[in-house]
């Protein structure tokens, strides 16, 4: 049980974490504007990828011109990010919890 236990941790615990760190880092130069951290665009981008996979719905733009197909992309991103940034606390929220209950 011991090595469940171990795996459970790394699985759904450790490995977003990092995932979640690597994007931290690498989109630093996109949310960090003159010094100062810009914590909704810092959300955006660490969330987008974890969000954009339960996203149920995406918006098709059908219909419009350019700039009306741009912005229902922007709008699938951004609410892809939104999702995504709370599925990853409650994904390592989840994850500690269940990591706590294995150990006890």
């Amino acid at each position: 049980m011991e090595g469940e236990d171990v795996k459970t941790f790394l699985k759904e615990v450790l490995l977003p974490l990092l995932i979640a760190l690597c994007l931290a880092a690498f989109f630093k130069p996109v949310y960090m504007a003159d010094g100062v951290c810009d914590y909704f665009l810092m959300w955006l981008c660490v969330g987008f990828p974890f969000g954009i996979r339960r996203m149920c719905l995406w918006l098709v733009p059908f219909g419009y011109g350019i700039s009306g197909t741009v912005g229902i992309f922007a709008l699938n991103i951004i609410i892809g990010g939104l999702i995504g940034g709370l599925a990853l606390i409650v994904g390592l929220l989840l994850g500690i919890i269940h990591t706590i209950r294995d150990i006890i």
